[in-house]
């Protein structure tokens, strides 16, 4: 940020739990931090938040549109440059997507760039159970995120991975540590 120019967070969230708390919990906070905040949606968090009116008030905070759809050629692109992108929460399909380059919508295809751009940091936080970990898939995608680079919010002090019937309802994600690995990753 040596240009006086503030910089650009590119918030993607997916369809977990928690993503209704995605503005209250890391946008808000981001934005006291300094950071322009731009936010993408996987189609099934754009259909909850939109279904809430939740899009209208991250747009209103943010200043700009919120992304689920991908833009029609020629159209302008409706964000800013991204210099950092969080994945929060990632669901075990969104994770398994970046992880094997599946980008089938706006908010997979924004983050698989990101991936493979050089100096472009990504986190992604997990919002799984213990059944996604447990599943023969998981370390290999964990594995393939950290070998292209990407720093990974998890780990018990972050988010106990409880049995899917066991899960506390309503336990608040830890956006702190989110946006911690974040100003990380970014410098």
């Amino acid at each position: 940020m040596t240009s006086g120019k503030r910089r650009v967070l590119g918030v993607v969230g997916s369809g977990a739990g928690g993503v209704e708390t995605l503005r209250l919990g890391l946008v808000e906070p981001a934005i006291e931090r300094g950071w322009q905040v731009a936010v993408t949606l996987t189609p099934t968090a754009g259909s909850w938040l939109r279904a809430t009116g939740e899009t209208d008030r991250l747009e209103e905070l943010t200043g700009l549109p919120v992304r689920d759809n991908p833009r029609f050629p020629g159209e302008p692109r409706p964000h800013p440059p991204v210099d950092c992108y969080v994945v929060a929460p990632a669901s075990a399909n969104t994770v398994a997507k970046l992880a094997t380059g599946l980008m089938d919508n706006q908010a997979l295809t924004q983050v698989g760039e990101a991936i493979g751009t050089l100096n472009l940091p990504v986190v992604v936080f997990p919002r799984v159970n213990a059944a996604h970990v447990r599943h023969p898939a998981w370390n290999a995608h964990m594995e393939a995120l950290k070998v292209a680079g990407v720093h990974l919010v998890r780990g018990p002090a972050v988010w106990p991975l409880y049995e899917p019937r066991d899960a506390p309802p309503g336990r608040p994600l830890p956006w702190r540590d989110v946006l911690e690995a974040v100003e990380e990753a970014a410098g």
